[in-house]
């Protein structure tokens, strides 16, 4: 046998046709069990597929079950779901509706975009990494649940997040995290983790045109140059490729601290050759990303 179970989607009545037992499946969710929110966007696992779409749990929410309709699958008509979404293919929804009472959860592919696709994966990624990292602390250290759950508490005191807290100490060293009143042997653990880490990274490039007509102008735009290099929290590289034209590269950990060093470098070159009455004309070329965490 089958009931018509009736939902309300932007004030239009649909009829969506599941079996009694699937009925039961959306329902039989604890009182205690955590529902994600309207709006947000998960990472779900393809359980079931039927003519009128595809049953998922949620991987972020101990495995609740939710529905991905078909008319939220793609735009469209869809004739064959499975053509879409696969029995144990993860996919990242959109959480459309939220029914708390009856535990129902109504998620849409369609509405989802590459960017937030993306965004979505690489935060799950990150998310992992970093499990990995506190699980890694906890064996070398000889930690206990407790104490790696502090530990993670202190992290997220100071940083957005554990992965964050690692990639400033290894940047700029454990003497980042003296606040924090860590055992040694958990510091020295943490250090050596961050000495093996590969740093994200991103270059800025672009083509300066400098000129200077004085007698001793090539030594001038030398020195001016070299003053440049010199740089916290980025990796500046200037080559000559030809009078007037020189290629500035510089390399940091990610594109807006990239920006914020690359600022104020230009305005020391231009200001220093407009000083000595040079012609200073900088080009931006393509930025790109040429490292990951």
């Amino acid at each position: 046998d089958q009931t018509s179970i009736q939902i309300w989607n932007k004030g239009k009545e649909r009829n969506w046709f599941l079996t009694l037992a699937d009925r039961e499946k959306l329902e039989m969710v604890s009182d205690t069990q955590e529902l994600p929110e309207t709006g947000e966007i998960v990472i779900a696992t393809v359980t079931k597929i039927s003519d009128h779409g595809a049953y998922v749990t949620l991987d972020e929410y101990n495995k609740i079950q939710g529905f991905l309709h078909v008319s939220e699958i793609a735009p469209g008509w869809v004739r064959k779901v499975n053509k879409y979404v696969r029995e144990g293919e993860k996919k990242v929804l959109l959480v459309k509706k939220v029914e708390s009472g009856r535990k129902e959860i109504d998620l849409s592919l369609k509405q989802i975009s590459k960017d937030q696709r993306k965004k979505k994966l690489l935060d799950v990624k990150r998310f992992e990494k970093e499990q990995g990292i506190l699980k890694n602390i906890q064996e070398k250290s000889e930690l206990t649940t407790k104490q790696i759950e502090d530990l993670e508490d202190k992290f997220l005191s100071k940083y957005d997040s554990v992965y964050d807290a690692m990639l400033n100490i290894a940047i700029k060293g454990s003497a980042e995290i003296e606040d924090l009143k860590l055992q040694k042997k958990v510091v020295t653990t943490i250090e050596d983790i961050c000495s093996k880490m590969k740093l994200p990274s991103v270059e800025l490039r672009g083509i300066l045109e400098i000129s200077n007509n004085q007698s001793n102008g090539v030594e001038l735009i030398k020195k001016t140059l070299k003053d440049a290099e010199n740089v916290e929290d980025a990796k500046i590289e200037i080559t000559y490729l030809g009078a007037p034209k020189y290629r500035l590269s510089l390399v940091s950990q990610d594109f807006k601290t990239a920006e914020k060093s690359l600022k104020p470098i230009l305005e020391k070159i231009e200001k220093s050759v407009k000083k000595q009455n040079g012609i200073y004309i900088f080009t931006r070329e393509e930025s790109i990303k040429i490292g990951e965490g």
